[in-house]
């Protein structure tokens, strides 16, 4: 019978973990991955599994029986397996919510869902107290049988931390993913009340597999956002992906869907948005600065290739290395944005590990990594830039897009503080209707006025494509004062405060009433 008490707990700190991280995924779909969500879920859930420690030991002594134990752990189990169906609507809702900034319902919306998960995390918080009580024969053994059902199930937190983000959401989704988790401990518990009491207890709770079932089949059916034209809904190990059709636009979200990282329009190639103005960053050179001279580009975030699309217009079928981490986002983009142009190499791989490993050298490396409106604190440092910095050639010129509020500009400023420290020459450009602006760093010193003098010549040139014009013009017209330098606002490897900075961006943006028009 311990081998079995044993076996439970191991599911039981399993499923506990599988559904803390179940529920990252299923609140970041809609509320986003902040540290403040995050803290948020582990906070709360170690606030219920703290309930379930304490009226577990409590109830081990009332009832230190293990029919006890099962039952607890199959009303734990079921639970687990109604937090999809409940919290799909108010999901939805929070998802139109957030599309219409309606603060308060966002706010309600989370609440409810983190409620959600109380009473299943509070029972299965019990289990540990209560196999302690039951495993203890001899007091003289107490210490020695605790620690061992703690490391146990501790060992099953650590195979339920990895077992949805790796195997279960990318493969069958996040709903089915807290389905899948409940039904296996579900057989577990069912298996200790066979052993312990009779068949007839199961039959009591047969029903609860026949619901779990019936969700499976129909409870998940549909969408999980009700998003206008969309055209595909998917999830990795990385990222909720949707793909949607708005007037003929391709436009990709991910997660909570603030914001859209690529469009694609196949007779279209001007956006009004941050990947065109990638292609400006060579002419912060002096003039005349050649088109030809740009033999190879670099983009660490390259999501559908809105950028990769744009440069092989401009510059021609040059080598261009994309760096994307996420497989189902590439697979994605070469279906529905059509991202097959020979010269792009993709790869998928971290990218500030892929640049820092790669052999070339490049005239632009383009940094578009952030999830709006937060972006990667690795990207963010000197170490990081230095990385850029080495792998540009004498004429290289780094490009980075920032998110902005219309009255904050701390992260712009501390950005621009921290790439200075590392490169002699930087601009800022606001991307008009937007809240973006484009920093771009060169290599060796240079000049504003040296784009101006580019756009002359390039005016006056033959067989300049329209779109490059178009670009250089909005660079010029956006141009923004550069904030003075300050040395104590160097973001470093060891200290990027990144989410404070944006988090407090947040709040100006939710007092002031802003809103991004889409173009």
């Amino acid at each position: 019978m311990r081998k079995l008490l044993y076996t439970t707990v191991f599911f039981s700190g399993l499923v506990s973990l599988a559904v803390e991280m179940a529920a990252s995924r299923l609140l970041g779909n809609y509320f986003g991955t902040s540290n403040l969500v995050w803290a948020s879920i582990i906070g709360l859930i170690l606030i219920y599994l703290t309930v379930g420690y304490f009226l577990g030991g409590w109830w081990s002594d009332r009832s230190p029986h293990f029919s006890t134990f099962f039952r607890v752990l199959v009303w734990g189990a079921f639970t687990v397996g109604l937090i999809p169906l409940i919290s799909r609507p108010i999901l939805r809702l929070a998802s139109d919510a957030f599309s219409q900034y309606q603060l308060g319902t966002l706010f309600g919306s989370f609440t409810a869902v983190m409620v959600l998960f109380s009473i299943p995390v509070t029972l299965l918080g019990m289990a540990s107290p209560f196999a302690i009580r039951l495993a203890i024969e001899d007091t003289t053994q107490a210490g020695k049988v605790s620690g061992r059902i703690y490391a146990i199930s501790t060992l099953g937190s650590f195979i339920g931390t990895f077992l949805p983000t790796l195997l279960l959401i990318p493969l069958i989704g996040t709903y089915r993913t807290f389905l899948v988790i409940s039904g296996l401990l579900l057989i577990v518990a069912f298996y200790g009340l066979w052993r312990t009491i009779n068949l007839k207890a199961i039959l009591m709770y047969a029903w609860m597999p026949l619901v779990l079932i019936l969700l499976a089949i129909f409870g998940t059916m549909g969408t999980d956002k009700s998003t206008p034209g969309l055209v595909y809904e998917g999830e990795s190990a990385y990222n909720y992906i949707q793909v949607q059709n708005v007037d003929g636009y391709m436009l990709l979200k991910l997660n909570e869907g603030e914001g859209y990282h690529s469009i694609y329009k196949p007779d279209q190639l001007f956006y009004g948005g941050p990947w065109e103005q990638v292609l400006a960053a060579p002419f912060y050179n002096p003039a005349p600065y050649a088109l030809s001279n740009v033999k190879r580009i670099a983009i660490v975030g390259l999501a559908a290739g809105t950028t990769a699309r744009q440069a092989t217009a401009v510059y021609g079928d040059i080598p261009i290395d994309g760096y994307e981490i996420d497989p189902l986002i590439v697979s994605v983009a070469r279906k529905y944005f059509d991202m097959n142009e020979p010269n792009l190499n993709v790869i998928i791989q971290d990218g500030r590990v892929g640049l820092e490993h790669s052999t070339n050298k490049y005239q632009i490396i383009s940094v578009d990594a952030y999830r709006p409106p937060y972006i990667p604190w690795q990207l963010t440092t000197r170490e990081f830039f230095q990385i850029v910095y080495d792998h540009l050639t004498p004429d290289g010129t780094m490009v980075i897009n920032v998110g902005r509020s219309l009255t904050d500009r701390s992260l712009i400023n501390g950005l621009y503080n921290t790439i200075r420290s590392v490169f002699p020459s930087a601009y800022i450009v606001d991307i008009p209707n937007t809240f973006n602006s484009i920093i771009y760093a060169t290599v060796q010193p240079t000049n504003s006025a040296n784009l101006a003098a580019n756009y002359e010549v390039l005016s006056n040139q033959q067989g300049v494509n329209p779109l490059l014009l178009q670009v250089l013009q909005v660079a010029l017209e956006n141009s923004q004062p550069l904030p003075s330098l300050n040395p104590k606002t160097v973001y470093t490897d060891d200290r990027a405060p990144i989410e404070w900075v944006t988090n407090r961006m947040i709040l100006d943006f939710v007092f002031s009433n802003q809103v991004e028009k889409l173009q």
